[in-house]
């Protein structure tokens, strides 16, 4: 594994475990510590989300089954993220409906409020909706990162599959290198045969010769 994605790991791990205690400590508290505590986990979410997407760029250059591996690991660290995020959110919008209570009622305005439950209603339910689009958002992300990594993983195997096309190609060359030759040995041996059997051809006619000459010595004594 890469050291610097180790590194980022460790960063992350550690202010991960923070924000979660402060997290739980927010409930807690109350007023304008309530809001200053929100505002620095705000800040440790965004911090924490550089890191995910550094640790991401370094795990995309390693090998394929570390990639894999490292990849998976972000997810459950995304989605821990995420978990924070909507924690956070939940209670800022608890405080915000809970301060706003509070300043009607300390105003006279209890009639008021009760008057405004409709729009109090609409309002929440336009937080709800904002909230499913970011979910959405957030899973149309995931989607387009998962179709980056299968895209990453083609390209892999195309190239693999060109190396093994160019080393088919040299292997085929080699194969004809070998054929030239043997056709090249071929060529030879039949000149030498052919030349042989011109040498065998005049041996057996200068034994004819010989044969004829003896017999008509010995006829002719």
């Amino acid at each position: 594994m890469s050291e610097v994605f180790e590194s980022y790991e460790r960063q992350y791990c550690e202010l991960s475990a923070n924000l979660s205690k402060k997290t739980s400590s927010v409930s807690n508290l109350d007023g304008e510590q309530q809001k200053q505590k929100i505002s620095e986990v705000r800040g440790g979410l965004d911090e924490a989300e550089a890191l995910i997407r550094k640790m991401d760029l370094e795990a995309r250059g390693l090998q394929p089954n570390i990639k894999a591996v490292l990849l998976a690991k972000l997810r459950e660290y995304k989605s821990d993220l995420n978990n924070l995020k909507n924690e956070v959110k939940r209670i800022a919008s608890t405080n915000l409906n809970q301060a706003a209570r509070d300043e009607l009622l300390e105003a006279g305005m209890a009639d008021t409020l009760t008057a405004s439950a409709n729009q109090r209603d609409r309002l929440l339910m336009s937080t709800e909706r904002l909230n499913n689009s970011g979910n959405r958002i957030r899973e149309s992300r995931k989607v387009m990162l998962e179709t980056e990594e299968l895209g990453v993983s083609l390209l892999q195997d195309l190239h693999q599959q060109r190396q093994s096309l160019l080393h088919a190609n040299n292997t085929l060359h080699g194969v004809d290198d070998n054929i030239s030759r043997s056709k090249r040995v071929i060529t030879t041996m039949s000149r030498r045969m052919s030349r042989n059997k011109w040498i065998i051809g005049a041996i057996i006619s200068v034994l004819v010769l010989v044969i004829l000459l003896v017999l008509y010595l010995k006829l002719a004594k």
